[in-house]
Formats: structure tokens, sequence, C-alpha cells
């Protein structure tokens, strides 16, 4: 890889208070806590109060990044599921570990935001907070596959 092809990030939170260990499905209304890292005064949060949900990007840090996969595989190990690439998939075995996440605002606290259905565990590395927009939604209709429904059906189902 040469230089101008690395990027160096660091986290600005992390994830507290929630499941220690990955397991799939219900997530709905599980609470956590997004801890800002003390280089961050409280002001950073400033009017993020006003929205109802914010989308995190993190980092899948629980896996070495010799465990990214690049050859198609099933979808959450499902056997009979089709191949698909790893840019078909959202979960962890990623070229960067990268998750994104949108989750419900329920309260902020000094360098605390107190959130629901956050799918990150406790110590994840946080890179990114940012409010959700009603305009950064898809104007058009979403499509997906119904195996990708069949299979995330007790994901966030309340």
């Amino acid at each position: 890889m040469t230089e101008s092809q690395r990027i160096d990030l660091s986290s600005v939170a992390r994830v507290v208070g929630v499941r220690p260990e990955m397991y799939e499905d219900n997530w709905y209304d599980v609470q956590a806590v997004i801890r800002l890292d003390d280089r961050f005064d409280p002001s950073a949060l400033q009017g993020l109060e006003e929205f109802t949900h914010l989308e995190i990007v993190f980092q899948f840090d629980r896996l070495d990044e010799k465990d990214a996969q690049s050859q198609p595989r099933p979808p959450r190990k499902s056997p009979d599921g089709p191949l698909l690439g790893v840019f078909a998939h959202r979960g962890p075995f990623r070229p960067n570990r990268l998750g994104v996440s949108v989750c419900r605002l329920l309260a902020v606290d000094g360098r605390d935001l107190h959130v629901a259905d956050l799918d990150a565990l406790d110590g994840t590395p946080v890179l990114d907070i940012k409010p959700y927009l009603i305009e950064f939604a898809p104007t058009d209709t979403v499509r997906q596959p119904a195996w990708a429904t069949r299979l995330m059906d007790g994901y966030y189902k309340p």
C-alpha cells in the first residue's frame, strides 16, 4: 500500500454499557452510551439534542484485519443464502472493518450520548457521530431482495 492510500483515523468516542459479545438480532431498544473522548469539550455535542436519531460510524475492532473476507459468501452464515461479495454485506468481515448504524438519541449529558438501537459492542471505537437528517434518506422506493428481509426480521423488530 502506498502512503497516499493510507488513511489514519482515531476514535472520537467509545460505546459503553452494552453487550460485551456479538450475537445477531434483538437490537431494538438495547440502550448504550456513546462517551466522547476527553480531548473533546462537551460543547462538541451542542445542538445534537434537537435530533431524534444519529448516524454512527464505528470500527469492528474485535476482528483482526486478516479476518476480512474477499470471496463471496452467504449472508449472516445462512447456508441456503445466495453467495454475495463483501460489498453486498453489512457485517463486520470487511476490508476496513467499518460499521454504520442509525440509532435513536435518548439524551445528551455532558460528553455522553444516551442511545438505543445501536448495534455496536461495549468498548467499540466510534469514528464519527452525525445527526440523521430526513433529507439524506432515500427519496425513491428502496428495493432489497426477499432473502434480506427474511434474514433481518428479528434484528430491529420491536
